[in-house]
């Protein structure tokens, strides 16, 4: 339960974030942008009217759009007006724009432009029209291309003031066309097919994005005027749109076209004060937690949300039914014919979940609600998911071998199959495969064609199930009596399926990943390069995986020396069963504790076996030089409980010194074994590896002060402090290693980064090995890493 001092200090927090990112609506910086609008109708009031507007405005654009009968002649807006979170009030810095609503005149189109692509290629050269008088005005400063959400069939134009607004230096213009009651609802009904090209054997197939697409400027005018009725004069539902919006620009993944935006937001928040989930009595984090608790959790997503007309208690199954079909994910406007989340796709719409119940987890759990890492932590590609792949298409031309744009566009089409390959290949490896493919319009590629839109690469995020599955190196497929499944998967795998015989008697089609154990980690890189170069037209050079990169500080010569921990490991067995077995000293060890971090697989470079500290008596013969010295392990050891140890400090530690001393002859006497003994230390080779004995006993525990009055507590001695200590760590880190099998290699490579930069002075071993178990024992707002790549970035 929240504390008083925990709510205060948010909401001191929060009140001082919104300062930070909210406008100052003042007269002075209204009327700066007032100045700007007004630069802007200026500006289109000087084309004349009935300009011949032809494709040579944007040849490019027209032909491959794929559209006819595209000329007309230019007619002035009905309408231009100030739209977006500008109108809103709900603005948040740095990225501040005022979205300009032309509404584009019906004399310039025809009845039937709603096909073929005739009203997005007339969408665009009207605004070609536009960008040109606006290059002329001596008041803007620059004017470019860009799109809405991210659909390139849907250009809109971005304008820079000439005048710079001081609190805003990057303010921009955007001027999005809009066409209410251009044309007949009914002709753009989901199950209709208005684009001819897309049929199947003469069939025409049904066109619910294309629909959507010209449904969507239809209604726009229509959603503006409903969220100003919700929003103008709430106060805290406004700030609770700002701090949405903050949360979600701090997440990559989710904040992109094909999942959330910050009009989405602003639409879900209305649905609930529609509903009355949201009171007036309700503060601005209120309504944050039960908008993400909505997100999270309702179970109303899975029949959509329907704002209801007025005098209306349910949506008749036959408008929500084509709805569902089409869309995994519905926000229905408040006209029950247009779903305001036709670009949201199921991965994006699971990953909004996933980020939502996170942040609540954050809410709960983390310090004064979790303010950093909702609002300030970066949530991005690297930072979140296991392994990153970008894929390089540029001037890869099989992209939009069938066309730039039937029902959806080619990139998009072209998402959905890399997405569907990787599922396929990576199986129940991965929890989370997400394919974004941002295009961005320029000058040229406007005029001259769309081929160029392919530049930027392909972003792949792959979170993995379990590292179990993930490096496992064997995949089971169908049984060979399935003869149609197992076909399937010869088709798909090619020459890497098998069929093979398992343990259980089972004969099942198969693919086999031979790897050595250090090399686990890259199974995952082999299996999606394998099925992307088999079933894509991308060769290996344009393939970029971001998961092995730092393994070569790792390496020593050409293996990771970690893959020698397993005789490490056994060589210490050994020692132990020896040590217990001992019964020549007065009394019988009883523990055998490993100290050295080469034991909890976070040594950097644990020590590989050497040919000389072996026990008497074997011999090897030397194929290389070996090194000149041995890096000795801790081993702690502890005693049978005795009252008889001396009281005296100086004393205890020379009785240590005399088991130690006895132990060793014991080791040697009885198992042939090779001692060293110094003072204070007794050094063991067994198969290849130096142990050096340390001894503790519960005495220290009690024994923490010196004896000062009448106190009568005694002081432990330094060592024993050190020893206890250490035991506890070495303890929990392997315990925490058991958990997180990432968290080995990952501490390894904040280790080796400490040293690099030379600050091992600074941060001993066991330091760094805490900060970096802070990642996995203290996630939020991510989950637990579960790549080395992943851990380090979240580390350093």
């Amino acid at each position: 339960m929240e504390s008083v001092a925990d709510t205060n200090s948010v909401d001191l927090k929060v009140t001082e974030l919104l300062k930070e990112v909210q406008l100052d609506y003042s007269p002075a910086f209204t009327k700066e942008v007032d100045d700007a609008v007004s630069a802007i109708k200026g500006a289109i009031d000087k084309i004349p009217e009935n300009l011949k507007v032809t494709a040579d405005e944007a040849p490019g654009f027209v032909r491959d759009i794929g559209a006819d009968k595209v000329e007309f002649e230019f007619k002035k807006p009905k309408s231009i007006a100030v739209g977006g979170s500008y109108a809103l009030q709900c603005s948040v810095k740095p990225e501040v724009n005022v979205d300009l609503l032309v509404r584009l005149p019906k004399e310039c189109f025809h009845e039937k432009d709603y096909l073929n692509y005739r009203y997005h290629a007339k969408r665009c050269l009207y605004l070609c029209v536009i960008k040109k008088f606006l290059m002329s005005s001596s008041l803007i400063q620059k004017v470019e291309w860009s799109t809405l959400q991210n659909e390139v069939r849907k250009p809109v134009l971005i304008v820079y003031p000439g005048m710079k607004l001081v609190e805003v230096p990057e303010f921009c213009i955007r001027i999005i066309p809009t066409a209410p009651s251009l044309f007949s609802i009914p002709k753009l009904h989901l199950n209709r097919n208005n684009v001819r090209a897309l049929n199947q054997g003469g069939i025409p197939q049904a066109t619910p994005k294309y629909n959507s697409s010209i449904l969507e400027d239809m209604f726009i005018e229509d959603m503006e005027e409903f969220l100003k009725k919700t929003f103008l004069g709430w106060k805290e539902l406004q700030e609770a749109l700002m701090l949405l919006k903050v949360w979600a620009r701090q997440r990559t993944p989710i904040y992109a076209y094909d999942c959330l935006n910050g009009f989405l937001i602003s639409v879900i928040l209305s649905y609930l004060a529609d509903r009355d989930r949201i009171k007036k009595s309700m503060k601005a984090m209120h309504i944050l937690r039960v908008t993400l608790n909505f997100i999270a959790t309702s179970e109303l997503w899975k029949h959509g949300l329907y704002f209801m007309p007025k005098g209306q208690n349910a949506i008749p199954k036959e408008k929500r039914l084509p709805l569902k079909e089409s869309f995994p994910v519905v926000i229905c406007s408040p006209s029950t014919n247009f779903n305001l989340a036709f670009r949201m796709t199921g991965v994006g719409f699971l990953e909004l979940q996933d980020e939502s119940a996170l942040t609540l987890e954050c809410i709960k759990k983390g310090r004064d609600c979790g303010f950093e890492e909702i609002f300030v932590t970066r949530v991005d590609y690297p930072a979140k998911y296991d392994h990153i792949i970008r894929l390089n298409l540029k001037g890869n031309s099989k992209v939009y071998a069938s066309g730039f744009f039937l029902d959806d566009e080619c990139w998009r089409l072209y998402e959905q199959k890399v997405h569907n390959v990787l599922i396929q290949g990576l199986s129940d490896r991965v929890k989370t495969v997400r394919v974004t493919w941002r295009n961005m319009l320029s000058e040229c590629s406007i005029k001259d064609g769309l081929s160029t839109l392919n530049a930027e690469p392909l972003l792949i995020g792959i979170s993995v199930s379990s590292l179990d599955k993930a490096f496992r190196i064997v995949n089971i497929g169908p049984d060979a009596d399935n003869k149609e499944e197992a076909l399937k998967f010869r088709k798909f795998w090619g020459e890497k399926a098998e069929l093979r015989r398992f343990k259980d008697g089972k004969i099942a089609e198969s693919t086999v990943w031979e790897s050595d154990q250090w090399k686990r980690h890259i199974i995952l890189k082999r299996i999606s390069e394998y099925v992307l170069l088999r079933h894509l037209s991308v060769s290996k050079e344009n393939i970029m995986h971001i998961v092995d990169q730092l393994d070569f500080s790792l390496l020593y010569g050409t293996e990771d020396p970690i893959s020698s921990s397993g005789s490490l490991l056994g060589a210490f067995e050994i020692l132990s069963k020896q040590l217990r077995l001992i019964e020549d000293i007065p009394l019988k060890v009883s523990t055998v504790q490993p100290l050295d971090s080469a034991f909890r697989f976070s040594s950097v470079f644990p020590p590989e076996p050497h040919p000389l500290a072996n026990e008497k008596g074997t011999f090897l013969r030397l194929r290389s030089l070996p090194p000149s010295c041995i890096r000795p392990l801790e081993v702690m050891i502890q005693l049978e409980g005795s009252g008889n140890w001396p009281m005296d400090d100086v004393a205890i530690e020379k009785t240590k010194s005399a088991f130690l001393l006895k132990i060793g002859e014991s080791l040697q006497n009885n198992w042939g074994m090779t001692c060293t003994a110094t003072e204070d230390d007794v050094d063991v080779f067994v198969s290849g590896y130096a142990f050096r004995l340390k001894i503790w006993h519960e005495r220290g525990l009690t024994l923490l002060r010196r004896e000062t009055g009448n106190d009568q507590v005694k002081q432990v001695s330094n060592m024993d402090r050190e020893l206890y200590f250490r035991s506890q760590h070495s303890s929990m880190i392997n315990g925490l290693q058991g958990c997180y099998a990432a968290y080995g290699p990952v501490v390894r490579l904040a280790k080796r980064w400490v040293a690099s930069h030379l600050f091992s002075a600074c941060l001993v071993e066991e330091a760094i090995e805490l900060l970096v178990a802070y990642i996995f024992l203290k996630p939020l707002p991510f989950n637990a890493p579960s790549s080395r790549i992943t851990g380090f970035l979240r580390s350093i």
